[in-house]
């Protein structure tokens, strides 16, 4: 009897990969999830292992060969200490019962009847948990493969989870709300490798599944990193929670609602310490108001916004300074050059280019406000690596644009407009909002006139555009109208003093006005 090793699935909107190395050859004994070989995507790499014990058989994909998702690598040949039949799910997710005897991974087609278990996929670098957002099947469903059956958040992007085989849906095991660690299980299908559906063979949860939850002094998993987070801000215990999750785990949730129901008293140490001002439940509103009040859980992406601008306030010695630039000169620029640059380049030249080029310039006359405070040291940044706040429906984001510095006018165009499309769709990788040491926020396309932008820390500066607005001016000793915006450059200033600052800010404007300086480095 042989097992077939199948690509796993290899996170959001990738959808083949290089096979890079083989540490088996046919004919090696292997030992159930021993790693058989590693594939390289053009974001991340995957190990591959082992579905069952046995020997190695044939290897399909060679090294050097691209394979899709499910696509077959290789097959291993069970002997003596292969796997028994029927084998359990052993609580981490690899393997899950079978029908037929063999146990099945997440991302590979199951034999006729049996059963597979839907994974959470790769959430990004440092993302170790998510929450539920959207099932879009519930159980009994019958679903093809690759079909969309649930989206999830993470702290920075959406994520949807395929299936990873064609079946029904036969349980749920993390409902809308839940939150869930990487590589947790979600769902469980039962299907046909040929794509056929067949009946439901596993049984309805038992009722005591739907028991409430052990006392927190009896249950057996692990907290969720974040309940843990909030229980220690709000000075509770483990055992005055009551914890909903699998096995008593306590979730963020349920710290919430112990807060809000006022029945955990603080702890010793945190009787007189205040509670923190984001767990205190609000005054119950009047009656005839409650009734016409709608209550929307914040999503995971805009509980990390509201927590990184109050940290930012809250570590950082935030100041901001202002000027004006006259923009008659960039726009002039732009329109006599912006059909013949959108001819040659195939994307349209925008404000923001000169922008991050006049940034970039004005950062290496002022190094300080492109560093960052790591502990007692000061980390300068020999690169530019800019950061366009870009507003989406479910929030604001920072994708970043590495090595902006040593990129061309049509270059940071194309990142921007590729970036941007990217944010909107919720497409964004983790690794693309990571790392960047100066940010532009863009408030004049809502209409902003003035504003005092926050800091991403740990960045020690960000530049905020405005409107652009006609407005008269004194020039040469007459008044005449020009198209007129502020500029606001918010700065950490136990690294930053005010002359950097100010210095950094009018080196902006005058590259603004006179953008042949960018070419001149003047």
């Amino acid at each position: 009897m042989s097992t077939e090793v199948r690509v796993p699935t290899l996170g959001e909107s990738v959808t083949e990969a290089t096979v890079a190395t083989w540490f088996k050859k046919p004919g090696d004994a292997v030992e159930a999830d021993e790693m058989l070989c590693e594939l390289e995507t053009d974001k991340v790499t995957v190990e591959v292992p082992a579905p069952a014990a046995g020997r190695m058989g044939e290897i399909v994909a060679a090294e050097g060969e691209t394979v899709g998702v499910n696509a077959l690598l290789a097959t291993i040949e069970e002997g003596a200490g292969a796997s028994g039949g029927g084998k359990e799910d052993d609580g981490d997710g690899k393997t899950v019962s079978s029908a037929g005897g063999k146990p099945t991974k997440a991302g590979e087609q199951p034999e006729s009847g049996g059963n597979v278990d839907v994974m959470v996929p790769t959430l990004g670098e440092s993302v170790t948990e998510a929450t539920v957002s959207t099932w879009f099947k519930k159980v009994g469903d019958d679903v093809s493969q690759d079909e969309m059956l649930c989206e999830l958040e993470t702290d920075k992007v959406s994520v949807e989870v395929p299936a990873p085989a064609a079946g029904t849906i036969t349980e749920i095991l993390a409902k809308e709300g839940d939150t869930v660690q990487a590589d947790g299980r979600l769902a469980v299908l039962s299907g046909a490798a040929d794509g056929a559906v067949e009946p439901s063979t596993r049984e309805t949860p038992k009722e005591e599944d739907d028991a409430p939850a052990e006392p927190a002094a009896e249950r057996k998993g692990e907290d969720a990193p974040a309940a843990k987070k909030a229980m220690a801000e709000a000075g509770l215990s483990p055992g005055q929670v009551v914890g909903s999750g699998r096995d008593g785990r306590i979730m963020k949730e349920d710290v919430s609602k112990a807060l809000a129901a006022g029945k955990s008293a603080a702890s010793p140490g945190a009787e007189s310490a205040p509670a923190a001002p984001a767990e205190t439940p609000r005054a119950p509103a009047p009656a005839e108001d409650a009734a016409r009040e709608e209550r929307v859980k914040m999503t995971r992406l805009r509980q990390t916004i509201a927590r990184r601008l109050k940290e930012s306030q809250n570590t950082a010695a935030m100041l901001t300074t202002y000027n004006e630039v006259d923009m008659s000169a960039v726009m002039a620029l732009r329109s006599q050059y912006k059909e013949e640059f959108a001819k040659k380049h195939g994307v349209k030249l925008g404000f923001m280019s000169f922008f991050t080029k006049a940034c970039c310039h004005a950062l290496n006359e002022v190094p300080e406000v492109n560093a960052e405070i790591d502990g007692t040291d000061v980390v300068y940044k020999n690169f530019v690596h800019m950061g366009i706040a870009t507003g989406t429906p479910t929030g604001l984001v920072v994708p970043v644009i590495r090595d902006a510095d040593s990129m061309s006018f049509a270059a940071i165009e194309k990142a921007i407009a590729e970036k941007g499309a990217r944010a909107r769709d919720g497409k964004l990788s983790m690794a693309e909002m990571q790392g960047g040491t100066f940010t532009i926020s863009n408030g004049g396309v809502y209409g902003s006139l003035m504003s005092s932008p926050i800091l991403n820390p740990p960045q020690s500066g960000i530049l905020g555009m405005h409107k652009i607005q006609e407005r008269p001016v004194v020039v040469d000793g007459e008044i005449v109208i020009r198209p007129m915006m502020y500029l606001a450059l918010s700065y950490d200033h136990r690294i930053v003093d005010g002359k950097g600052a100010v210095t950094f800010l009018v080196r902006v404007k005058d590259a603004l006005e006179d953008p042949r300086r960018l070419l001149m480095d003047l």
